[in-house]
């Protein structure tokens, strides 16, 4: 619609994906339907992995769901409005930041790794569709989830070069690859000692109140 970018409509594109990005769903969806802090159980983390641990697949969908849209919306909003695979880039970055440092968070968050999954549907759907297939596979062989999100992200460049899509979005994938890996040091040190958690269900009825 507009053909005209510069410096501001880049940093007004990371501004929306940051504030998009920084919705904590986790956090908020679990306190409406179950009344808890997420914060307060698990890994504490407020992401999909640690919902499905602490109250089952259900909430846990809702989600991975919410947190893939709100990266989407802001993107699909400015590549509308700009058409520019950079602008898209910038506001696709604000989003995966956000999700990670949110601002309602006191700059704290998830790993990741649904907001960049929604991401790479609406940019990259031949990749998404790729590392998603990996990540499945690895987690139903290790039942490993962050075994199969590590390998899913540094998969994540190689794919988007291997069905060509263009360079900006090739290097989104390799800046987003390195802050899912990043995101999860932590699970690197616990996979290599053997001391990581293998994925099993929760039951929110379990809880203690």
């Amino acid at each position: 619609m507009f053909n005209e970018v510069g410096v501001v409509h880049y940093l007004m594109g990371f501004v929306l994906g940051h504030l998009c990005g920084s919705i904590p769903s986790g956090l908020w969806l679990v306190q409406a339907i179950h009344g808890i802090d997420i914060r307060e159980y698990g890994s504490k983390n407020i992401g999909t992995t640690n919902v499905f641990r602490t109250v089952g697949p259900q909430t846990a969908v809702l989600v991975l769901l919410c947190d893939m849209l709100k990266g989407i919306a802001a993107v699909a909003l400015v590549s509308y409005l700009f058409h520019n695979p950079v602008l898209d880039v910038a506001t696709a970055l604000g989003a995966l930041l956000g999700h990670n440092y949110s601002v309602f968070l006191g700059f704290k968050g998830g790993k990741g790794v649904a907001t960049g999954l929604g991401l790479l549907v609406f940019l990259m759907p031949k990749v998404a569709g790729t590392v998603f297939l990996i990540w499945l596979a690895l987690v139903l062989v290790t039942r490993y989830v962050s075994l199969g999100s590590i390998v899913a992200a540094v998969c994540t460049p190689v794919m988007a070069w291997y069905f060509v899509y263009p360079s900006a979005y090739i290097a989104l994938g390799a800046i987003a690859g390195f802050f899912v890996v990043l995101r999860h040091k932590e699970n690197i040190g616990r996979l290599l000692s053997g001391t990581e958690s293998k994925i099993k269900p929760g039951n929110a009825n379990n809880l203690k109140k």
